[in-house]
């Protein structure tokens, strides 16, 4: 069965969830008789994809599934024979084979009557590009690298030697959360679509839409709270709605709240075993934008991000814990379990009594690290 996102993906620029200006620029560059490259950067949920698929079918047409080539840069990412899969990609022919992918062609560039259309294949700009005139250029495929912030410094020139010397009959499309990772050889040669984060009225309006074509019935508000918990991110809002409507618990505000609790029980485990690794406090660098930044990982970093990005209390968190430890999730040795309840039962004791819950989470979680250490 298909999930909600693949069956009601926009069909028109119109029905992206961006501000208008931002409209009409996608749809001005798509309408080019001389498209350029791009790059679309945008937080998590923001619309990247959903963007690129409907710019890919307005400038090749109705046949661009057969010309659209598509990467996951963050695939290659710490996998072993990354860069030759990526030669491999941009040169189908083999590295040292002079054919390249952008330099390709295809006769449903030129001629579209090759390709049939669908009644419900309509053109995202409402109507086609025309082809053919005489300032037009052929383009014949677009190639997208998703995460192109994932590609790292020795795949990038590439690319760009690839963009300038046998894309003429090509286009790139880069997509990125974090685009200053890019070397600015590569940006320089791409036009820059920034996305924001989706308000929190167009989220829960395109919600109610999706629930209204599938026939669910929400009780009133459950979609202004998924709205706001999914923090601007469309596709986490959608997501949510679909699991809690698969479940026939879109009628109770409260089984919002048991769902999350149930996602935060799985955080709760990582820290828990992050700690029993004796990896309770790990600081790691970390680039955002121009500058490293030193950030706080292990368990009580994982800590950290249950406390500001599911709203709990340190007392939540401890009861989670405790029911992650009985319901033998861990598989631990009885002596080992026994230790950690105890450490548990401590810090219950202990937080009554006092008002700074994260210190003493982290004195249990350096009790569970001393407890693997025995």
């Amino acid at each position: 069965m298909a999930s909600w996102l693949e069956k009601y993906p926009p069909r028109r620029f119109s029905e992206l969830a961006l501000d208008e200006s931002t409209l009409e620029t996608i749809e001005r560059v798509s309408l080019q008789a001389n498209p350029p490259h791009l790059l679309i950067s945008g937080p998590p949920g923001s619309g990247k994809t959903a963007t690129w698929n409907l710019i890919v079918r307005q400038v090749l047409g109705p046949a661009w599934r057969s010309t659209t080539h598509v990467l996951q840069a963050k695939d290659l990412v710490k996998s072993a024979g990354a860069m030759a899969a990526f030669e491999s990609f941009l040169r189908p022919g083999g590295k040292d084979s002079s054919d390249t992918l952008a330099s390709r062609t295809s006769l449903d560039a030129f001629d579209s009557t090759f390709s049939r259309v669908s009644e419900e294949d309509v053109a995202p700009a409402g109507h086609e590009s025309e082809r053919g005139s005489q300032n037009s250029v052929h383009i014949s495929r677009i190639i997208v690298i998703e995460d192109a912030d994932y590609l790292g410094h020795k795949r990038q020139p590439l690319l760009r030697r690839m963009m300038e010397a046998t894309s003429q009959t090509s286009r790139f499309i880069f997509t990125a959360q974090t685009p200053s990772r890019m070397i600015d050889a590569l940006r320089s040669r791409m036009q820059h679509l920034r996305l924001t984060a989706v308000p929190r009225k167009r989220i829960e309006a395109r919600l109610m839409e999706l629930c209204e074509a599938e026939g669910v019935q929400a009780v009133r508000g459950i979609l202004g709270d998924i709205a706001h918990i999914s923090e601007g991110n469309l596709r986490k809002a959608i997501f949510t709605t679909e699991v809690l409507a698969l479940r026939d618990l879109l009628g109770e505000r409260a089984n919002l709240h048991r769902l999350l609790t149930m996602i935060s029980t799985n955080e709760v485990q990582r820290m828990i075993e992050a700690a029993l690794r004796g990896q309770v406090v790990d600081w790691r660098w970390e680039k955002e934008g121009y500058k490293n930044v030193r950030k706080l990982k292990g368990a009580l970093g994982i800590y950290d991000d249950i406390i500001s990005q599911q709203s709990l209390e340190a007392e939540d968190v401890v009861e989670q814990a405790h029911q992650v430890l009985t319901g033998g999730r861990l598989n631990l040795p009885e002596e080992q379990l026994n230790a950690a309840l105890g450490a548990i039962a401590d810090c219950d004791v202990r937080l009554r009594r006092s008002s700074q819950g994260r210190i003493q989470i982290e004195q249990m979680l350096h009790a569970f690290a001393a407890i693997r250490q025995q």
